[in-house]
């Protein structure tokens, strides 16, 4: 799947409401949209300047919520594929 795509697919369901199931996983409405709002910006930087722009980005998500406590799960494999994706991207620019 194309990176923007994974970012465009990521950012919506970080905006869509927390379920009971992503809460017991260790999510917060604070921490969700504070993942949100940084893949966004991502999005916006490789859209606005181009995929080049990738080797600039340093994704430190899984450290995130590792610190955070987030516990594996639907919103967590979600944001894991951006940060390989974004990984991959970098080492081919």
């Amino acid at each position: 799947m194309e990176l923007l795509a994974v970012l465009d697919e990521a950012v919506a369901a970080l905006k869509a409401p927390l379920s009971g199931e992503d809460r017991a996983q260790g999510w917060t409405d604070d921490l969700r949209r504070e993942v949100q709002e940084e893949i966004s910006i991502n999005r916006s930087v490789l859209r606005r300047h181009g995929t080049g722009m990738v080797r600039h980005l340093r994704p430190r998500f899984d450290e995130w919520m590792e610190h955070e406590g987030v516990q594996p799960g639907r919103l967590r494999d979600l944001v894991g594929a951006v940060q390989r994706l974004l990984v991959e991207a970098r080492a081919t620019a």
